[in-house]
């Protein structure tokens, strides 16, 4: 339809009417993380969107560590980071920068805005800032040191920076408004003195930029157009167009806020995820329970899936959370016409056919996607004695109960037809053997079509059976409790959040590699795990289930 309206996020939209009206000639976005821990599904809005805009207005995409608060910034946080964004498809191309690469131009920031009159030293404790200040309902008064001169403002600055005082001795501060309503323009500090070893310029520095300070100059300098955050720094907005215009830029950057992406009952505070790595509850950032970036990898989502997804959340101004099974959807929906579906006995029993011919083993051609079929078909060994899934036998089933069952026939999946004549247990009631016997005429493929069964089950071969670890996931909070304990601040943890099985796998699986996926027919999607996984010993996580209740709202 040529009359096809396009709707529009409110930050396209924004875009679009500068671009129009020449506010910018073209679009340049960034990403600028703070390099002091690993990002998580939250981020990955933040990049997409970013880097989804630098797309769709033939614009440039900046990657940029905002690394001024040397207290937490370390190196490995940078390399994860980076290669969390390559992961997701984000292209920064060459345009790789890092705050620290402009601490001069920002110093030299600080001495035109105290030749302006719009800085000076301020000699006051951290304490006595804070109840100068005022609150949301009083206004702040001045601080003594306000009216000094520029020469002696400049004077103290320079030994600031010359390492004159200690720590808190001294701060640098924007010289707006005490009475402001807004309480971040109540004079607020621009640098502070911190003697500090700095993860990429040692000890060159002993004065730091304040985040609100630094941002808007790293943005200016790289020419970005749109500084695209999250609602928490819209109250800081009038601060970063008071930097922009005071420090005269000429195309000064414009600072837009949407909404966090938020999910129910998910922990992403980076204090929770490092007390429980701390603590031995996960194994890491990377852990498979997590939604870091890292470790929505290693449980074996896809970049494709959170780009699904993060489009299904959509952008706005209004603040909501969204069901994890959303997610799960999406990793569903990417994986279910590109993987192979194999056969697995995740809590097997052995199934003897008796008149099946000892010693014998056959190949049968079994679909590796029967809804795909470019994915061709694979030979799946098949002899007289198998594992099934301890669940797809019964004693004494149940009414519309069609697996197998003393006396009960059922087709073993692209095999032949069985029907359970015995079972064998051991001194505590467990099952041990299945004994069933086979219909050579019932071959899957042949076209047999002188009885139906209701129930079809997967199998593996007994002797080519590789022995594997799946690892089985839920939510690490108790999702009936939420996240926090209202007593402690606690996250209520939730028990059974892995269970670990030994199971059998078809001999297809032998090369598997880190990170390759599968359906694991009737059972889910699994990955390999990158971390644990060797050849000789394989471990799949569990990426998701098959079945949900998930439905996308229409």
């Amino acid at each position: 339809m040529e009359n096809e309206v396009v709707s529009k996020n409110f930050i396209e939209q924004i875009i679009e009417k500068d671009l129009a009206e020449g506010h910018c000639d073209a679009v340049c976005t960034r990403f600028p993380p703070e390099p002091n821990g690993y990002l998580h599904i939250g981020h990955a809005k933040s990049i997409l969107l970013n880097y989804g805009l630098a797309q769709k207005y033939n614009g440039k995409f900046n990657m940029r560590f905002d690394d001024t608060n040397p207290t937490k910034e370390k190196s490995e946080f940078v390399e994860s980071i980076k290669a969390d964004i390559q992961w997701l498809g984000a292209d920064w191309e060459d345009r790789l920068f890092f705050a620290s690469d402009y601490f001069g131009q920002m110093y030299e920031a600080a001495v035109k805005l105290i030749k302006k009159g719009k800085a000076y030293v301020c000699d006051l404790t951290a304490e006595q800032i804070r109840e100068y200040r005022g609150t949301l309902t009083e206004p702040g008064k001045n601080s003594p040191y306000r009216d000094r001169s520029v020469e002696e403002n400049l004077e103290l600055f320079e030994n600031m920076k010359n390492g004159v005082y200690q720590d808190g001795e001294k701060v640098l501060r924007a010289k707006i408004d005490m009475a402001s309503p807004n309480i971040n323009m109540r004079d607020p500090i621009i640098y502070r003195v911190a003697h500090m070893h700095h993860h990429r310029t040692g000890d060159a520095w002993c004065i730091y930029p304040m985040y609100d300070f630094a941002h808007p100059i790293e943005d200016a300098i790289e020419g970005v157009t749109h500084s695209i955050c999250t609602l928490e720094f819209e109250d800081h907005r009038p601060l970063y167009d008071w930097v922009v215009r005071e420090l005269e830029y000429e195309q000064p950057p414009k600072q837009i806020e949407f909404a966090k992406l938020y999910l129910t009952n998910v922990v992403t505070g980076k204090r929770y995820i490092k007390k429980m790595v701390e603590d031995g509850i996960v194994d890491g950032w990377d852990d498979p329970r997590l939604v870091s970036i890292a470790a929505l990898k290693r449980r074996g989502y896809t970049p494709e899936s959170i780009k699904m997804f993060v489009e299904l959340c959509g952008v706005s101004k209004a603040q909501s959370s969204v069901d994890y099974a959303m997610l799960e959807y999406c990793i569903r929906e990417d994986l279910k016409l590109k993987k192979p579906r194999v056969m697995a006995a995740l809590d097997p029993v052995k199934l003897i056919i008796d008149n099946y011919p000892e010693g014998q083993i056959e190949y049968l051609d079994v679909d590796n996607n029967p809804e795909n079929e470019d994915l061709g078909k694979r030979k799946v060994p098949f002899c007289r004695e198998l594992y099934i899934d301890r669940e797809d036998f019964m004693e004494e089933p149940p009414k519309k109960y069609f697996r197998l069952f003393p006396g009960n026939e059922v087709r073993l999946m692209g095999a032949y037809f069985v029907k359970c004549v015995s079972y064998e247990k051991d001194a505590d009631g467990k099952i041990t053997e299945i004994h069933c016997t086979y219909d050579p005429e019932t071959k899957c493929g042949t076209g047999f079509t002188g009885r139906k069964v209701k129930g079809t089950i997967h199998w593996v071969a007994a002797p080519t059976a590789l022995k594997a670890e799946v690892r089985l996931y839920e939510n690490i909070i108790d999702e009936e409790q939420g996240v926090y304990n209202k007593e402690d601040g606690s996250l209520n943890l939730n028990p059974n959040s892995l269970e670990i099985r030994q199971c059998f796998v078809e001999p297809s699986l032998a090369d598997a590699k880190a990170y390759d996926s599968f359906q694991f027919v009737r059972q889910g999607y699994f990955c390999v795990d990158a971390k644990d996984s060797r050849p000789d010993a394989l471990v799949f996580n569990r990426i998701v289930s098959l079945k949900s209740s998930f439905r996308l709202p229409k």
